[in-house]
Order: C-alpha cells, then structure tokens, then sequence
C-alpha cells in the first residue's frame, strides 16, 4: 500500500488556454494514475465514506476493484448504486460529502473518490461497458416526470427490477438541469450526458421528450387514462428568482437559467447555432453558488470581463471550493461584501451600469452564516452591459397546480416524504428539487432512489 498521503495530482487544462474554449477543464486521471490514487485507499471496514454518499456507493469495494486494474468490475460495483457515475464524477461535491468522510483524510488528503468514479465511468463508456438489464418484466407500468438527475435515477432503478418505465421530458433533449444548467466545460454533453442517458435507456426505460405535464398531459390522466400506476415527479426547479430591485426588466438582465439555457442546450455559444444572446463586454453575476460560477465563467468564455457580486465574504460562498478556483484562475473578478441596490439604464432601455452598496457581516441568520448588514454612505456605481441573476430556483407550480390533492409548502414545492418520496396524493411520488428547492445532483439522485424505493414498495402491496 502507497503511504503517500498527497492526492494524486489530475491533469487540467492551462487556465489561461481554458478561458477562451467550451473543452472540458478537468482531464481526469489514466490507468496508472488511477491505480497509485485508489492504492491510498485504507479500505476500512466501517466506511464513513459510503455514510457521505447520498446514493451510498460501494466506494471501498469500486476502488478495491481499481487497485487491482479489474475496471469493468468497478464499474459494476458502482452501477449496483448509481445510475449516473460519469456525471457525479464530474460534478458532485465531494469535498463535503463521501471525501469529507475518509478517514485517509484525517492525517493527510482524504482519496479522490471523485475522480476514481470519473475515471471509472469514462473507462467503461470507452470500452462499450453498459449496466446489467433487469431481463424479464414485473407486468408494472410507472411515469416519471423529468428527465434530470432524480428522474433518471427512479427510472434506472425501476427498470432493473423489472417495471416498465416511461420518462416524460417537456424539453426537447433528455438529460434536464444536465444539458440546460451545467456547462459544457464542466460536463460534456455528448461525450458524457448523452452516453448516461443512452445507459439509463439501455435498461429499457422509455423517454418521450416535448411532454409538458399540465398541459400535454396531467399527472391525473396519466394515472387513470394511460394505464400508469405510480408516478414520480422529479421535475426540478427551474422558476428562477429576482431581487426585485429597479431595472430588473431592462435588456441586457438575465436570470442565469435562461443564460445558461441558451447556452448549454441551444448552444449559442457556437456560430454555426443561430441562438440570439448578448454577448456583454463587461458582465456582472449577482450571486454565490455553483451556477453563479458557472454563468460567470461562460460569460468570461464569450469574451467578457465578468465580475461575481456578493454580498458576503469568500468564506460563506456556497459555491464549491475547486468552482471559486478555477474562475478565479481563469480572470473572473470577485466583488465580495457588495450587493447591488438598482440597475441603470439608457433611453432604449439597454443596460448601461448598477448602483451598488458595501456590506459588512453581522450576527449570524437563519442560515447559520454571518448576516450581511449595509455600511452607510458606501454607494457607488459601476459599468456594466449585461447582468445575470444566480439568486436560485424554485419549482414551476405547473404540475402541482394541476394535479388535484397534490399538496405543497409556502415556496411551491411539493411536499413528500423524505424517505420514499410519497405525496398526500395516492400513487404519486416526488424527490428532487421539485421537493426540497434548488440543491446539488447528486441530493437529487438520492431522492430519486428513495422515490423508487417507495414506488416499488407501493406497488408490491397492491
């Protein structure tokens, strides 16, 4: 066993290459690079690693697999839990979950779990490897609803145990928050989206795209039209959120849904897309999380010069750690303990500035983080051209609106068991943002699990 207690260095692009393309940041590990990292792995017997694991992985077992160059085994091992391996790889928050729990990590840097589980992904894609189909079928019939990380986790685990298993996606490409929110720097799309997605289906899922459920079709008539017994609502957050400050509605002020949309999914960042967007010379990002960053550094890819404003200090950006890095790396400018108060305009409505405040921390808020308080006297403007909004999302209240008996909370989400998912309606089930509000993907596929664990449950005591 190697007693290096240093991660096993992995490879990126140059940042200052990276700034100007849509190629994928991170390069991930090679075969041997792989082996010496998962050779750090103590392989302990109460693995707190797996504790951190929303989808619980087998994470000493995968890797165990890996010391020994059996990669297609690994791969087995992690398909046993998760529907989506090459995406979590790529974008899960480790650091605070299953690499926050090694105990590698106590005395030196916890095993990149991480990038074993790229590594292992990307290796399977590349040699053919698909997950096991369940091979026979169980007579059940459930819908789901969104095709993101919570949908096609319900739908990968339903079919291995043998239900017929039908996605309904309102866009016009399956894959949700995945191809519209998420950049392709940081998870491509056909290279890796589109072959788990391709997975999922090889199980024998059926995904129909264009389906906007409340309008298309409702949850109601699905269950007593078209044959379905169950249904779990994994339709994510996708109503973005505003300050509510002067000049919201200007031309040149996006919410970083529609920036990234356009984006991601309708590609406008290549000319041979012809997809409208303004393409700002100096851009400001209101907001600290990982969409703020990713909004941020696609403007910076565009040609921009970007600025995050936020209203705290760095250490309460929620954003993760390696995000905040590598748009710092790449010539984003971070406007900290800033909040902006109004947003200036010329006479044809077009975006020319904003008015903003300094802030300083007080006693902490609800959210445990220091609450930031206004200094007086400190307004001041600045010169911008393009302002994009990353306050969060909330549910679209769509499906919940028509769909009777369907309870939520006071911020539209739907209200359902944090265990299996289950609604106040009979034979609906729900998990994912569409339940807790805008969180992490892989939250969203463990909710998914739960949904259809609950779902299977349901079913089998019909």
């Amino acid at each position: 066993m190697a007693d290096n207690m240093t991660k096993v260095p992995v490879r990126e692009q140059d940042a200052k290459v990276r700034a100007a393309n849509f190629d994928e940041v991170c390069l991930g590990y090679n075969m041997e690079e792989a082996v010496k990292e998962a050779q750090r792995c103590l392989h302990c017997k109460n693995a707190k690693c797996i504790e951190g694991c929303p989808v619980n992985i087998n994470i000493p077992g995968f890797i165990q697999e890996v010391k020994g160059g059996n990669i297609e085994k690994a791969y087995q091992v992690i398909s046993e839990s998760s529907a989506l391996p090459a995406i979590c790889g790529r974008v899960c928050p480790q650091e605070s979950q299953c690499e926050g729990k090694c105990i590698r990590g106590i005395k030196g840097e916890s095993v990149s779990i991480g990038k074993l589980e790229r590594f292992v992904a990307d290796w399977a894609r590349e040699n053919g490897i698909r997950p096991t189909p369940a091979g026979f079928s169980n007579g059940h019939k459930v819908a789901v609803i969104g095709s993101g990380p919570a949908g096609l986790t319900c739908a990968g685990d339903l079919a291995k145990k043998g239900y017929d298993v039908t996605i309904f996606e309102a866009l016009h490409e399956p894959g949700g928050v995945l191809v519209y929110g998420i950049p392709e720097f940081r998870l491509p799309k056909l290279d890796v989206v589109a072959k788990e997605v391709e997975n999922v289906k090889s199980l024998g899922v059926k995904i129909e795209t264009n389906v906007i459920i409340g309008k298309s079709v409702t949850i109601d008539e699905l269950l007593e039209e078209e044959g379905f017994e169950a249904v779990f609502i994994g339709s994510g957050a996708g109503l973005p959120m505003f300050m509510g400050i002067p000049g919201e509605t200007a031309k040149g002020v996006f919410s970083a849904n529609e920036f990234l949309t356009r984006n991601n999914l309708m590609k406008a960042f290549r000319d041979d897309y012809d997809t409208p967007i303004v393409h700002g010379r100096k851009v400001a990002v209101i907001g600290g999380g990982n969409v703020a960053m990713d909004a941020a550094r696609t403007a910076l890819r565009l040609g921009a010069e970007v600025h995050i404003v936020y209203r705290r200090s760095e250490a309460e950006l929620p954003a993760r750690v390696e995000e905040v890095h590598h748009a710092k790396e790449e010539g984003v400018i971070f406007d900290l303990l800033t909040n902006p108060t109004e947003i200036l305009t010329d006479e044809n409505d077009n975006v020319t500035g904003m008015k903003l405040v300094r802030m300083e921390l007080g006693e902490p808020d609800a959210s445990g983080r220091r609450r930031p308080v206004v200094i007086p006297g400190s307004e001041y403007e600045i010169a911008v051209d393009t302002v994009i909004m990353s306050l969060g999302t909330s549910p679209n209240p769509l499906i919940s609106s028509t769909t009777e008996g369907l309870e939520v909370n006071r911020r539209k989400c739907i209200v359902a068991s944090e265990e299996n998912g289950q609604t106040s309606k009979k034979a609906v089930f729900a998990g994912g943002d569409a339940v807790t509000g805008a969180a992490t993907v892989i939250l969203a596929m463990g909710a998914g699990k739960a949904g259809a664990k609950g779902i299977d449950e349901y079913l089998s005591n019909c």
